[in-house]
Formats: C-alpha cells, structure tokens, sequence
C-alpha cells in the first residue's frame, strides 16, 4: 500500500474534525506513515492499471526468483544510532571494480524490488548490495526516514564497501522512489568518498514534505497547512527529524557526481516536477529519461529496452 493511501485516511480525519481537529488529523497521518508498518506493500495502483501490472509480472517474477536463487549473502552493519541494518550482497562473477548500491522505495523491501535491476547490473559486471531501508525488511528501526535519515545509512553502506575491498571498488548508487531521493540526498555530504562515481535517480521526490502535500492535495483537495507543519514537528519529536530539513535541491546545490534522472510519465504520486527539478538544480553532467506510459516506479518494466540502454550509455560514460 502507498503512502498516498495513508495520507489519505488521516486528511478526511481532518475534513470530519475541521480545523480544531488539525491536530488530531496530522497525528494520525504520522500515525499511519512514520511507524514501521511491516505488512505494508507497495500499492500496485499507483504503479499500474492491472492490464499492465499482469505484463510487469512476466518481468518481476523471474527475476526475483533469479535474484533468490544465487542465494545472496546476508550482511548487516549497525546505522549512527545503534540499529542494525540488513543487505543482501551478490559478487560478480568475474570481478570488475565496479559495485552498485540499489535503493528501495517506501514499504518495499530490496530483493523484491531491485530483482530487475540486479540481475541487469550483474549481467555487466557489477557486485550488487541491496539493503533495506531502516524500517523495512530484516533492518531494525521504529520510524520510516524517508531519505533525510536514510543517507546517513548509506554513507554506512558505502563505509563497508571500503572496509571490505580495501583494493577499492567504483560505487554507482541507483534509487527509486524514497530510494532515488536517498541517493540524491547522499550527494550533499562534503566528506562523501571519492568511491562514489555516480547516482541513477529513478522517480525521486524533492523531500518529503514536498511528496505529502502533493498527496494531501491531489486526493483530497486540502492546504497543506497546518497539517504538514503539525505532522513535520511530530516526525521531529518522535523520528528525530522534520520534513523540511533536507531535500534533494539543496543536497545537489553542491553536487559534483554526474546524475542519471529517470521518471515515468504518467506517474502522479511523485509528480514528474520533481525530478525536472532535481534536474534543473544538478550542476554536474546529467541526463533525463522520461517513459511514456510508466507510472510510479514502472519505468523499468514500462519500457525495459529505454531504462537499460540509458543505464549502459550512463556506466559506460562514467565508469571506466
């Protein structure tokens, strides 16, 4: 189930309670978003009508058993604040130098949703680790940290990349969703290793606050204050960190990696404005990918042919 779904139970919350009820609508907003939530999935709606959903399976199907069948390594590291984190790590076949960091998005978890991707990075050489978010998975974590905690996690990742092949490894980060902002978001760090060469952005939200108030106005036609300054000083409290604190605009402010953005067309639950404006506020050498017909998160099933060609051109160029 998506995060819209969610928003979208605690806005007509707030339309029963009226403005008095602000207060009462955003908690159970934070409520129903924030918090692990472990029988969450992906809502297939937001990603495809079930004609096409049926389509994207004959994909994702055989893919995710390839990715279960090499029986990948499982390995965890402890996140700044004490939780531990879970990946899943498979080596190439013939070593390259070359390894990739894959992303999820928001109540998904890695194997299931960067099997395509996986198998398309191992065909060309890469050694692949995907790890799941904080919150989602076999990671711990009490609160979802939609990309503004989420890239402290990944310089994690990147830390025991390094520390496991000290001959050193070129790391391409590529993200969806929440993923994809993630991996934005890791750009900002002044101190980030030199390892990192470039960043593939599939669907990427400007921040999470930007995200919300789109849903809250797209399905329920509501201002997104108070409600989302109410909800943002809850996440604070609880979570350790407010909506508006990070964003991919500002991380790319100063960004130097070369930047693969990649939307569907059609996706109206992280808005194409988005990465239109995570690609206007990149500086460094970048290129946009749209795929007509792919809603959120579908580009790669959508268009397979575009998506894959666009990622060799992308590693090709990048990483020697």
């Amino acid at each position: 189930m998506s995060a819209g779904i969610w928003i979208g139970a605690a806005a007509a919350a707030v339309v029963a309670l009226g403005a008095a009820g602000s207060y009462a609508g955003a908690k159970k907003l934070f409520d129903k978003v924030i918090p692990r939530k472990d029988g969450v999935r992906v809502n297939m709606d937001e990603m495809a009508d079930a004609q096409k959903w049926e389509e994207y399976r004959k994909i994702i199907t055989p893919n995710r058993e390839w990715l279960q069948a090499q029986n990948p390594e499982e390995i965890t590291i402890t996140a700044r604040d004490g939780i531990k984190l879970h990946a899943y790590f498979l080596p190439a076949e013939q070593p390259t130098g070359k390894l990739v960091i894959g992303l999820h998005g928001y109540s998904s978890i890695g194997i299931s949703e960067f099997s395509t991707s996986a198998r398309f990075y191992h065909e060309q050489g890469f050694d692949v680790l995907i790890p799941d978010h904080r919150a989602h998975g076999q990671s711990e974590g009490d609160y979802v940290g939609f990309g503004i905690l989420d890239r402290f996690d990944c310089l994690g990742w990147i830390d025991y990349v390094e520390k496991r092949f000290p001959e050193g490894r070129q790391i391409l980060l590529h993200g969806t969703s929440m993923g994809g902002a993630t991996a934005l978001m890791v750009t900002g760090f002044k101190d980030l290793s030199a390892s990192v060469k470039g960043i593939v952005a599939d669907c990427a939200f400007t921040s999470p606050y930007d995200v919300f108030a789109h849903i809250l106005k797209r399905d329920y036609h509501m201002s997104e204050f108070p409600i989302m300054k109410i909800n943002s000083a809850m996440c604070r409290k609880k979570a350790g960190y407010g909506f508006e604190d990070y964003s991919t605009l500002t991380a790319l402010e100063t960004n130097t990696l070369p930047c693969l953005f990649i939307h569907g067309a059609e996706d109206d639950f992280v808005p194409v404005w988005m990465s239109d404006k995570n690609y206007e506020a990149c500086k460094a050498p970048k290129k946009l990918l749209k795929i007509e017909g792919a809603a959120h998160g579908a580009s790669t099933y959508q268009d397979k042919e575009a998506y894959q060609a666009a990622l060799k051109e992308f590693i090709d160029t990048y990483m020697k």
